[in-house]
């Protein structure tokens, strides 16, 4: 098992892996769009997005934005968002090992907190987020969207 850093040239395979993240999603934009988005992203120093690869094929991911901040001493905080693994690829230690990298990123980086929000209600996935060190009852969220 390899963790670490995508790469820029890995984005079809981050993609492709984002097709077992939600059973549906809104339409892509033009390929153009993406990969510019994507080389920002890779420009970003606090942007990070982690993988975890076997035999070079990329099975799970997640997002870590670290956020610039006032208070706590003026200790970033870090949010994780798009964690995902290959539904061929669950239960296998991959999302955990993922988490933890970043978490470690996090913690290098002298974050004070990192938050993580689940649209998921199940057991399971209260368990996985439990056992990878995030306590659920620790804060309350508030989700805000725009009008449709």
């Amino acid at each position: 098992m390899e963790i670490r850093e995508l790469t820029i040239a890995e984005l079809n395979d981050l993609l492709g892996l984002y097709r077992h993240l939600h059973a549906k999603d809104d339409p892509r934009p033009p390929s153009v769009e993406v990969e510019s988005l994507w080389n920002a992203i890779h420009k970003n120093h606090d942007l990070k997005y982690f993988g975890v690869f076997e035999e070079g094929q990329l099975l799970s991911s997640c997002t870590l934005a670290i956020i610039p901040n006032l208070t706590r001493g003026c200790r970033p905080y870090g949010v994780i968002e798009n964690v995902v693994t290959h539904a061929g690829s669950r239960r296998k230690g991959y999302g955990r090992a993922v988490l933890q990298h970043a978490l470690a990123w996090a913690w290098k980086k002298n974050c004070y907190k990192v938050m993580l929000l689940t649209s998921r209600k199940d057991k399971g996935t209260m368990a996985f987020y439990k056992k990878a060190g995030f306590d659920r009852e620790a804060k309350q969220a508030f989700l805000a969207k725009p009008p449709e």
